[in-house]
């Protein structure tokens, strides 16, 4: 099994450095693609409510009979959600749907901020923590004014921020501001769902390693310091996903990389999501 290393949240918390996710997969696919990824290596499991696929991730988990505290968790809140006692009851439900009497990480999925809701979820997330439900709580797809406000008002930094974040949109100024706060920086669509894979900077690094381009772009965001989630339903490109230890990029081919950067977003602008 290859060794993944881990990241030590900012409440001492370790979180493996690369996880498998499972976004647009169908809940009755998604048992076998979470199997293949426990089976090759995979420890951390990123799913949501949203995705509607909890009960599959929680089948794969109980299947596995791998031990639990070997396993790291991450599900999130949805928009319509939000708000304290709303929140504390979606909470239930996953937990319900994944079969477990904990998570590992738990993520306010977005700011929504025209519902101007994630302060008062925050403090049922904060209820949740300190209630040993979940063993840390993030954000994901916060810009630094959300972050700032929910800092200035609420009592406990975000662990984690999951953010779209490839080389075509590097959020630079996002990720200072996660390293100011010590908030881990975690990657969705990390090969911006392969839009950056032809870029000729890194088919020419790939060739010259000897890998695939998917595995140049993972093996830059684990260099780079953050968190990251590929997701595949084939048990070969997961497992080649998981094979980015092996290598590691020079100075050169890390700059080739860095000079993709376009500000270009495959998902949704946070502030204009609701």
């Amino acid at each position: 099994m290859t060794s993944i290393p881990n990241v030590t949240l900012n409440n001492d918390v370790a979180m493996p450095q690369l996880g498998f996710g499972v976004f647009q997969v169908p809940d009755d696919e998604t048992t076998a693609a979470v199997s293949s990824a426990l089976k090759a290596g995979y420890r951390s499991i990123d799913t949501a409510a949203v995705y509607g696929n909890e009960r599959g991730v929680g089948r794969a988990l109980a299947a596995s009979g791998i031990p639990r505290e070997e396993l790291f968790v991450t599900t999130k809140l949805w928009n319509d959600d939000q708000g304290y006692d709303a929140t504390l009851a979606a909470f239930d439900t996953s937990l319900e749907k994944l079969g477990l009497d904990h998570v590992d990480l738990y993520l306010i999925h977005w700011p929504t901020p025209a519902r101007d809701r994630y302060l008062d979820t925050w403090r049922a997330f904060e209820k949740l923590l300190a209630d040993g439900r979940t063993r840390a709580i993030g954000v994901s797809n916060f810009q630094v004014p959300h972050l700032q406000r929910l800092l200035e008002h609420t009592g406990i930094t975000p662990a984690v921020n999951q953010v779209e974040l490839h080389p075509a949109l590097q959020q630079s100024e996002l990720r200072a501001f996660h390293a100011e706060h010590r908030i881990a920086t975690e990657a969705w669509s990390p090969l911006a769902q392969g839009a950056v894979l032809g870029a000729q900077a890194i088919v020419d690094i790939a060739g010259k390693y000897g890998v695939s381009p998917a595995q140049v772009v993972l093996r830059w965001h684990l260099q780079t310091g953050n968190v990251v989630i590929p997701k595949s339903v084939t048990p070969e490109r997961i497992r080649q996903n998981l094979d980015v230890f092996g290598f590691e990029l020079s100075d050169d081919a890390i700059a080739a990389i860095t000079g993709l950067d376009t500000g270009t977003r495959t998902g949704p602008d946070p502030d204009s999501l609701n």
